[in-house]
């Protein structure tokens, strides 16, 4: 039995990933979509310097070296460009209550909004792992609380980077969106 002649192979058209688009934007560009992640400009600016990345581990791994060099003041910008957690529609308002109480003690103790990373942590969870962080990180010292709130922001900085170059649109893969207008 005699086979014809093979076609040739049919390639489908390279579409560029986030990743690929994140390594040839402008570095402008680049730097905003940082900036939504971590709001430390140092950071974004160490990031994009070292385009391209081959991989997205890559890009991951120098956000959490660059986040761990961030000096205070730099850390200081990037808390201040925090906000809140969100807590999941249909809270009670004793909840608010509860969560505005805590926050307003965590931040006369050390001068900037709390922060955490909640992960995979389910929406009706939320507000209990935010009131127990609350209430536990009040009773550090503000050196240690300054090493806590680093190492929550890294962790949020690599999430949102993380989705939005998984293609995801945006940044927030946690309750803890960036502040908006800062």
């Amino acid at each position: 039995m005699t086979r014809g002649p093979t076609l040739p192979a049919h390639r489908l058209p390279y579409l560029p990933t986030p990743l690929d688009a994140f390594n040839a934007a402008p570095a402008g560009e680049a730097r905003t979509l940082l900036l939504a992640c971590l709001r430390s400009p140092r950071w974004s600016r160490r990031i994009v310097a070292h385009r391209p990345y081959p991989d997205l581990d890559s890009l991951l791994a120098a956000a959490d070296e660059a986040a761990y060099d961030l000096s205070p003041g730099d850390l200081s910008a990037a808390l201040a460009g925090e906000s809140l957690p969100e807590l999941p529609d249909g809270t009670y308002s004793a909840a608010h209550t509860a969560l505005s109480a805590a926050h307003a003690a965590y931040e006369a103790r050390f001068g900037h909004v709390f922060v955490i990373y909640l992960g995979d942590t389910p929406p009706e969870e939320c507000l209990d792992r935010i009131l127990e962080g609350i209430r536990s990180r009040l009773t550090n010292d503000p050196e240690e609380e300054r090493v806590t709130a680093a190492e929550q922001l890294r962790r949020l900085a690599r999430s949102r980077l993380a989705a939005n170059l998984r293609g995801a649109g945006n940044c927030a893969t946690s309750p803890n969106a960036p502040a908006r207008g800062k």
